[in-house]
């Protein structure tokens, strides 16, 4: 029996430790391809290269690892895995990850992490972004590997509904081992954001992005809360953006007579 072919992306680049991490769990559970930034990408969103060079080039960085590295964007790498790289050949999973750093609530928006999974959803594949809430690049990876393997073969035995990627975050190491998995919703938080003017060496003025997290969810039924609680979160994630609850609501509050005019 063959094993499952499963590609590997992530947005902190090709030589991030959360990749290396990643590629390591995979090679357990099948065969794997990895096509991912050659330079970080994070907050790139669902980017893609239009206009300018895409290069490709092949890397020996994982051991018995067929590696690519892209001048593009994480979104550009599924891409490129599925229509270049790979040719002929379906992936059975795609995996991006694991990032260094939080993508619940809003900055799955955001996320380069994410982008890469839901690109693999909208060709039909079953996708996951794994983060890790923890920003270092030194991060401890060793307490969510088991949870990672188990994840990626349960989606592996039971697929996934269609056009879905799940955005699974994972606590940072603490000194109590994690308590399970929550599947959840996106909680409702989002940056309060502002602007510094700085300068540089030359005394001319720049802007730098700051700001501060603010979650208004009270509820713990999701990812903000799973995550506080020491609980992996899954989240299903959709790349149809509709806002199906407000269609009707919106048809029954205009007035459709002054449209006509």
């Amino acid at each position: 029996m063959s094993k499952p072919l499963i590609l590997v992306s992530n947005d902190d680049g090709i030589t991030a430790k959360g990749i290396r991490v990643l590629v390591s769990i995979m090679k357990k559970i099948g065969d794997v391809i990895v096509v991912a930034p050659d330079s970080p990408q994070s907050g790139m969103g669902h980017a893609i290269t239009i206009g300018e060079t895409l290069r490709l080039e092949e890397e020996e960085i994982f051991e018995g690892v067929k590696a690519f590295k892209s001048s593009g964007t994480p979104a550009d790498c599924v891409k490129l895995a599925k229509h270049y790289v790979m040719k002929d050949r379906s992936p059975d999973l795609i995996v991006s990850g694991i990032n260094h750093g939080s993508n619940t609530s809003i900055s799955v928006l955001y996320s380069g992490t994410m982008s890469a999974a839901i690109e693999g959803a909208m060709e039909g594949y079953p996708s996951i972004g794994f983060s890790l809430c923890d920003f270092s690049s030194k991060a401890d990876f060793s307490h969510v590997e088991k949870w990672v393997e188990k994840i990626a073969r349960q989606v592996l035995e039971n697929g996934m509904p269609k056009g879905v990627a799940l955005n699974v975050n994972f606590p940072p190491k603490q000194n109590e081992e994690i308590k399970g998995i929550k599947i959840c919703r996106q909680a409702e938080a989002k940056w309060q954001e502002e602007f510094s003017e700085r300068f540089d060496p030359n005394g001319r003025k720049y802007l730098w992005l700051a700001g501060n997290f603010v979650n208004f969810d009270k509820g713990e039924d999701n990812d903000e809360w799973a995550i506080a609680n020491n609980f992996v979160s899954i989240v299903p994630c959709q790349y149809d953006l509709t806002a199906h609850h407000a269609i009707s609501q919106i048809h029954k509050d205009w007035d459709w007579e002054k449209l006509k005019k």
